[in-house]
């Protein structure tokens, strides 16, 4: 049985991410295809690279389309946490527009290179399922130029010079701006605690 689809969105940690829910005892399958994606109990949306490119290949496949229209669990990572929102200042990219508010680049300060890249640690969390066992102080294994501010969809957020959206939602979208397949116990637990949600 299949309990999560992880949408084929071309980037490198399709394979980790697999893995990772499949440790979790989850049945997963990696798929472009739209009505395998309609059909899934869950969806996972990685992404890594330009938001240009991921959005050009998701409007190509037709699952820029379908991606905000789904009613099931949809979780997306990184810079698939991203395409959730309006635009993106990548490239002045409109994405999918199920969260509201723009993806900036993060400013370069001393201390504060970017990417940021490297673990930091939650400052804020609001209580939520998909944070159930997780606060403020658990660290996560962030890789990114770009981001959201902290907005009203922010569930929990880091600080990188100004506070930063590491884990957002709207209904039944989320999106975690770190990578919980390179998160050790914490970003487990956050994979497991989505398993759950129905």
């Amino acid at each position: 049985m299949t309990d999560a689809i992880i949408i084929d969105s071309g980037g490198a940690n399709l394979a980790s991410l697999q893995f990772a829910l499949e440790r979790l005892g989850a049945g997963t399958r990696v798929s472009g295809d739209a009505r395998e994606i309609a059909a899934a109990a869950r969806v996972l949306l990685p992404g890594v690279g330009s938001a240009a490119d991921a959005m050009q290949r998701l409007r190509r496949s037709g699952l820029a389309q379908l991606l905000p229209s789904l009613r099931q669990p949809v979780l997306g990572i990184c810079l698939g946490m991203q395409l959730l929102f309006e635009r993106s200042a990548e490239g002045m990219t409109e994405c999918l527009g199920v969260l509201p508010g723009e993806v900036r680049r993060l400013e370069a300060a001393p201390g504060r290179p970017v990417p940021h890249m490297g673990w930091n640690q939650l400052t804020d969390a609001r209580p939520d399922p998909l944070l159930e066992g997780i606060g403020p102080g658990e660290y996560f294994y962030f890789v990114h130029s770009y981001a959201v501010p902290a907005s009203e969809v922010t569930l929990a957020q880091v600080d990188y010079g100004e506070a930063v959206s590491a884990v957002v939602r709207r209904g039944n979208f989320w999106g975690t701006q770190f990578h919980p397949e390179r998160s050790a116990a914490a970003g487990a637990r956050l994979l497991g605690n989505f398993l759950k949600l129905t």
